[in-house]
């Protein structure tokens, strides 16, 4: 299974892979992303491949 790295140096909280994947990806209310999985169940395989590529500061990568 896969898992989400995110590079949380990098990250501005646009929260644009919370409207892509929001079964995975979560901002709280100070902009801070959180994961709710870490690793990349297959169901959520395209979803999450989906907020990685809209990403507008890169900081979002899928690990084998």
């Amino acid at each position: 299974m896969s898992r989400i790295v995110v590079d949380f140096d990098r990250c501005e909280g646009h929260g644009l892979c919370e409207q892509t994947a929001p079964d995975v990806f979560q901002l709280d209310d100070e902009g801070e992303l959180h994961l709710t999985h870490a690793e990349v169940a297959p169901e959520r395989e395209s979803a999450v491949a989906a907020a990685v590529r809209v990403c507008p500061v890169a900081a979002l990568k899928v690990q084998p």
